[in-house]
């Protein structure tokens, strides 16, 4: 199959682009800055229509994952215009090629589409975001809905996963404790953290099989930013001392974050057949990784 992959260097679209060209997928691996390691690399400008058009008249997927998004939550805050544009309104122009050219269109979204009074969230449940990150991302979704005509939307949340200057956040916790730092953990911030070599699996699953509409792609674990922390320090036998508890209310973030965005994977547990994968079993794998990594 030939794929078209946007976001391609990031955390998940690395892994997604290693993952589909073991496979023998015909891939472009699309980006902004950084040229991707695998696939064939294809430059793509999202505020720029007219690079949009014609990369995917160039190629005419098969199937479109598309992964790139302006994904820092307080940035979003303060560059609404430019969230917009990237997050919703290159997901439309993308989608309007993608049903052009008949190719599935496979979005990525977010936990940070909910509000976060209540969480595990399922598939119907009405987005209500409460930053602009959320919004624009909210924005996107509607836009596949409206343009595309074979899509997947795919919500996860805390993806964490090996990356060459993306770092996620066990490795900051991992980071600062072995250098005896204190660092300061939210204890009433909950989410589902999803291992990336898991979420990829996932994704090129649904592309391949085609499945259609709303869908949680995330870790089958709802936990605590603190609670997780403690996890990665009790496997590496590191000092939990240095986590100090804090509060949302603590932080000095300009957006506003969901307190529990956890989702509900019943969905994905029982569709497919690379299931959501407990944090434990995530942890384990990274680790393990991070172990296995040349230095």
């Amino acid at each position: 199959m030939k794929f078209l992959v946007t976001g391609s260097a990031g955390l998940v679209g690395s892994q997604v682009v290693k993952d589909l060209v073991k496979s023998q997928n015909q891939v472009y691996s699309c980006y902004h800055d950084a040229k991707p390691l695998d696939g064939i690399p294809v430059k793509l400008d999202l505020v720029n229509n007219e690079s949009m058009t014609k990369v995917v008249e160039e190629v005419k997927p098969d199937v479109m994952i598309h992964l790139a998004a302006m994904t820092n939550v307080d940035l979003c805050e303060k560059e609404k215009d430019l969230a917009l544009q990237i997050n919703a309104k290159a997901t439309e122009v993308l989608s309007k090629q993608a049903a052009k050219h008949g190719s599935f269109f496979l979005y990525v979204s977010t936990d940070y589409v909910f509000d976060g009074e209540k969480g595990m969230k399922i598939e119907s449940d009405t987005p209500n975001p409460v930053d602009y990150y959320g919004y624009s991302k909210y924005q996107g979704e509607l836009a596949v809905q409206d343009m595309a005509s074979n899509w997947c939307i795919a919500r996860t949340s805390t993806p964490f996963g090996i990356h060459g200057t993306k770092k996620s956040f066990p490795s900051f916790v991992i980071e600062n404790l072995q250098s005896k730092k204190e660092i300061s953990v939210v204890t009433d911030q909950f989410t589902s953290p999803t291992f990336v070599p898991n979420l990829s699996q996932m994704l090129i699953e649904i592309s391949t099989r085609q499945i259609l509409g709303t869908i949680h792609l995330a870790g089958a674990t709802r936990i605590s930013r603190y609670d997780m922390a403690v996890l990665v320090a009790k496997k590496l036998g590191l000092d939990t001392s240095l986590l100090k508890q804090s509060s949302i209310k603590d932080m000095n973030w300009v957006a506003k974050r969901p307190r529990d965005s956890s989702l509900d994977v019943s969905r994905a547990t029982q569709l497919l057949n690379e299931k959501p994968m407990p944090v434990e079993q995530g942890l384990d794998r990274f680790i393990q990784e991070i172990k296995n990594k040349p230095n």
